[in-house]
């Protein structure tokens, strides 16, 4: 049997903030430091030094000298680096005291336990590390500092609703024309009201069959394409002779493949891995088949945009990116500003290494209407794909003409007018003008009417040189060339992320942030299998050509079928990362769609797995046999299927032992707790190539809150698992009573059922004992928990003080007024009540676990099911608490659940959410916010801290997270809602499962204090 190490890898964060300090303490530490970090360069230097003078080895020994000079050298390093961390610790506990004592005597203390907004005063011992060296970096704009300016007054601009009047002279373009690149291009979303393959058959293959003839009919015409999955799959439809047309069509700059991505990827749920996985499988296919690498990025789409995603397009060559869904007010702001295209740099990144150029599109959509200019009742008149007669008309009742010699000199006119109005908000004179929308160019008829008219719209421009403007088809490379052309000064630096994306009004697109939870957790299930996958086939690669030293596979490995599942997994992952579908904003066949690609995606991988581990297992490889009907290995949980939960596969125990393996995929050594289920409750467990016994603790499995299961049981044991090993235990049955077996303790607020464990010593608390708190605790941590609710209420590290950590749980529901907009898979409108405490019609099951291995309190309510486990192991597994919850809204309407963290964390208006698992991004609470524009996307890590404690909750899915508060965390697990809101989906969020979901909670001591 195989057990996948598949338990998300929770990555506690250790980071180190100082005080907001003087500055003379800030001249001083700054002082110090320096000399520090000199001193270490000097000693390093003078290691450096002796290593020279001693260059004198015969060639034989030169390469062992130099590894045993360079171990001394880290080994020295190490040493300095401890030193100096120890000096930079005591200098901050210094400063901090002086800090606090400061501020007692002139302020007299803190108050205000109010949602604040952050003109007010904040302590910087809130920032990390690396934040505290982007403070220092003056240079450029930070997206915190222009939230803070913003009034968000949302005033009415006129044409351009959400903007301004813009006025021009008509001489600015005397000395430098007017350089006009309109970009065609077709938004195709792999999945939202249709399937993927539904989308391709009826729209995407006749928009690209039409494109390799209507380009080839005219050199001057382009286009771009961003979404490969469509493109590949295109290509495998079509014959050789188009597809050395394609190729032609790419060599003479008339098709650009943008960003290059298998989809335009969500950027707010997505982990770096998925994103990457998506970047490289469509960047592999470009350069397999057209030999191209882009250089642009096109993401009009996303709901907001990731600094990450930026560093990953950078690190992956390309120069640019367009952006497009970006808060309408930020969006007026950098156009008032001229700010609209700027150099984007990582918060961290004190040089340009990681600048890429961006364009952000200043108006409310990347339609037609849209792009031209300001006023979209101008713009949707050159929209030739809305000409009488059509299909699709124009919203402000102005339809567009067919240009004719009668005609012609107007609507150029009235088009340059819109054209320069739009360009006074950049800095160049060289503008973008993007020509299409979703799903366009899918009749030939469309490609005439676009086509045919612009090109009369240009030679009329280029015809009258005292327009001064030349107009013509271009890509996104064009584009990005000229604009560099021109540019007379650098381009502004950014710095931070655009989330929380507002479109309209108070309209904040944060409910997809958890929308179809259930889902983002069986990506995350997808990535962690295909992670292992990877690395254990290609070890088994590696080492069978290691055995042959010919390079040769072993005869009877499937290694062309496992590579193709392995692919296949790759797309299937890369697919889920569209903006539509990680996002859970796609109808429910849809959702069914990419729900099935994981399933079976999970399935086929895990066929690779137990191959590879077969092979690499057996001592005579000559033994290995492949049969996919009979596996010599299984996984230790079955999923029958793609919309319901994993169940753990029962082992039949035996005098003889039964093998299992345990996989850590990682390449750090881990100390893990590793559970299987057995069918009875005496079982030992020993190491296979040692013998040595392993200490186990048996738990119950309960298939009701009071009933456990008499054929199954847990068997959990601590194993040390080297890296990318794969470490085989024996399990047999032994004597009755041999192993440890959990003991629980029952109790109710109501009448206490009846319990059924007849395998397990079992108490029940009444009367006054049932009212004292409930505590579990190891050698790092004690927690207390509610007698009455069983959910956590204090904690304490070690011997410290005791400190308030409460768990709650939260209703939200949606407006309810006449001809308000209410919550939908995208937005989250939350009513005006706020947030309402769970109230249970009864009073809750409560059952607490003791073992030798784990402890935990289970909290059984009618929504959901809650435990906080506490494992008796050192590092950071003993130190956090991990949390579970098994979620079940479905007789629900119109609500969405919460969890909260209460704690006595002093963090003002600020706390910290992760990036796509690869930054993390300082958050202001502000109150000039609506409630909800204060959730932001959580992909795996956020925290609250002050001067003394850090507070870090570690999730194992994607979810939305505020701070509403000081001192609390809001977590929304999961959302039932039943309207649409508006934004072209067309029905609500009703199809929720039993959802799990998994953290680890972390509360550290941070003022120098090893806990």
């Amino acid at each position: 049997m195989k057990h996948l190490g598949r338990v998300i890898d929770l990555k506690v964060l250790s980071l180190v903030a100082l005080m907001k300090r003087s500055r003379v303490l800030a001249v001083l530490m700054g002082g110090v430091f320096c000399v520090v970090v000199m001193s270490l360069y000097r000693m390093l230097e003078l290691m450096q030094g002796v290593e020279l003078q001693h260059q004198v080895a015969p060639p034989a020994r030169q390469v062992d000298e130099d590894l045993s000079n360079l171990q001394r050298k880290i080994d020295s390093l190490e040493r300095l680096l401890s030193d100096n961390n120890y000096l930079v610790a005591m200098l901050r506990d210094s400063l901090v005291r002086r800090k606090t004592a400061w501020e007692t005597g002139v302020r007299g203390g803190t108050g205000g336990g109010a949602n604040v907004s952050s003109e007010s005063s904040h302590s910087q011992a809130n920032l990390l590390p690396g934040c505290r060296m982007a403070e220092k970096i003056k240079d450029g704009v930070q997206l915190l500092d222009v939230y803070d300016l913003l009034a968000f007054d949302n005033l009415d601009g006129g044409a351009w609703k959400q903007g301004f009047d813009i006025s021009y002279h008509g001489n600015e373009w005397d000395k430098q024309p007017l350089e006009l690149f309109v970009v065609p291009h077709s938004h195709n979303d792999p999945g939202w009201l249709k399937t993927f393959d539904s989308y391709y058959q009826d729209q995407t293959k006749h928009i690209l069959n039409n494109m390799l003839i209507k380009l080839s009919e005219d050199s001057r015409r382009k286009m771009i394409w961003a979404e490969v999955s469509y493109f590949s799959k295109w290509w495998d439809d079509i014959d050789e002779q188009k597809r050395q047309m394609v190729k032609r069509l790419v060599g003479a700059g008339q098709l650009e493949l943008v960003t290059g991505g298998w989809v335009m990827a969500d950027e707010a749920n997505s982990h770096y891995f998925a994103l990457l996985d998506q970047l490289m499988e469509g960047h592999q296919w470009l350069q397999r088949h057209l030999g191209v690498k882009p250089s642009s990025g096109w993401a009009i789409d996303p709901f907001g945009h990731s600094p990450s995603m930026a560093y990953l397009l950078k690190g992956a060559g390309l120069k640019n990116m367009v952006i497009q869904r970006v808060h309408y007010a930020v969006k007026k702001e950098f156009a008032r500003q001229r700010t609209l295209e700027f150099l984007w740099r990582q918060s961290w990144d004190s040089s340009p290494h990681s600048d890429i150029t961006c364009h952000m599109m200043p108006f409310y959509s990347y339609d037609v209407p849209h792009t031209c200019g300001p006023n979209p009742a101008v713009c949707c008149q050159f929209d030739f794909h809305r000409l009488p007669g059509g299909r699709v008309f124009c919203p402000w009742r102005v339809l567009p003409q067919p240009i004719t010699e009668q005609n012609i000199q107007e609507r150029a006119l009235l088009l340059l007018d819109q054209y320069r109005q739009k360009s006074r908000l950049f800095r160049s004179s060289v503008l973008l003008v993007p020509l299409g929308d979703d799903f366009r160019f899918v009749e030939s008829s469309e490609w005439d009417a676009q086509f045919s008219n612009y090109q009369k719209l240009f030679d009329y421009f280029n015809q009258h040189p005292e327009l001064h403007v030349k107009a013509r088809f271009g890509t996104l490379s064009d584009y990005f060339e000229a604009l560099r052309g021109r540019m007379n000064a650098n381009l502004p630096t950014l710095r931070g992320d655009f989330f929380t994306y507002a479109d309209r009004d108070d309209h904040y697109w944060s409910g997809y942030f958890t929308s179809r939870p259930f889902y983002k957790r069986l990506d995350r299930t997808l990535e962690a299998t295909l992670r292992a996958t990877d690395i254990l086939f290609s070890l088994t690669l590696a080492e069978m050509r290691r055995i042959h030293g010919d390079g040769r596979l072993v005869a009877g490995f499937p290694a062309r079928e496992h590579f193709q599942r392995l692919t296949a997994g790759r797309r299937d992952l890369a697919l889920f990362q569209h903006h539509d579908a990680v996002t859970g904003t796609a109808r429910d066949p849809v959702v069914v769609d990419y729900g099935t690609r994981l399933f079976h995606s999970i399935l086929n991988l895990r066929q690779v797995l137990q191959s590879a581990a077969h092979w690499l297992l057996l001592l005579d490889k000559s033994q290995y046999h492949h049969d996919q009907s009979k596996p010599f290995l299984q996984t230790d949980d079955v999923m029958v299927a793609q919309d319901a939960l994993p169940q753990k596969m029962v082992l039949t125990l035996s005098d003889e032992p039964r093998s299992f393996i345990v996989f850590n995929p990682t390449e750090q050594l881990r100390t893990s707790v590793v559970s299987i289920v057995v069918d009875s409750p005496d079982a030992r467990v020993v190491d296979a190539e040692t013998s040595r016994p392993m200490a186990v603790q048996i738990s119950a499995m309960w298939v009701e809150p009071s009933r456990a299961s008499t054929e199954a049981f847990q068997l959990s044991f601590v194993a040390e698992l080297p890296p990318l090993a794969l470490v085989v235990y024996h399990v047999t049955k032994t004597i009755a009573g041999s192993a440890h077996r959990a003991q629980y303790t029952f109790l109710c607020g109501g009448e206490l059922p009846s319990v059924h464990a007849e395998h397990f010593q079992v108490s029940r608390l009444q009367g006054a004992e049932a009212d004292t708190p409930l505590s579990l605790g190891n050698k790092h941590v004690k927690i207390w928990s509610s007698a009455q609710t069983g959910l956590l209420q204090k904690l304490r590290l070690q011997s410290g003080p005791v400190r308030q950590l409460q768990v709650q749980f939260l209703w939200y529901g949606t407006r309810t007024g006449a001809n308000q907009d209410r919550s939908g898979a995208y937005l989250f409108l939350p009513g005006e009540g706020g947030a309402q405490l769970y109230s249970p019609s009864e009073a809750p099951l409560i059952r607490v676990s003791r073992g030798p291995i784990f402890s935990d309190i289970t909290s059984c309510y009618r929504h959901f099911t809650h435990t906080v486990r506490l494992f008796h192991l050192d590092g950071h597994a003993g130190r956090s608490l991990e949390i579970s919850n098994m979620v079940d809204i479905r007789s629900e309407v119109n609500r969405e659940l919460v969890m909260r963290l209460v704690s006595d964390v002093d963090n003002g208006n600020r706390f910290y959410t992760d990036l796509n698992s690869f930054q993390m991004q300082q958050r202001r609470t502000l109150a000039k916010l609506p409630l909800q524009a204060n959730f932001y996307p959580m992909t795996s890590a956020a925290f609250l801290q002050d001067a003394m404690l850090r507070l870090s909750l570690l999730s194992a899915q994607s979810q939305a997270v505020a701070a509403l508060r000081p001192g609390e965390l809001e977590v929304v697990l999961d959302r039932r809602l039943q309207q649409d809101d508006n934004r072209g989906l067309g029905q609500g969020v009703t199809d929720n499962k039993l959802t799990a979901s998994l953290y680890h909670l972390l509360l550290e001591d941070r003022r120098g204090v090893s806990q």
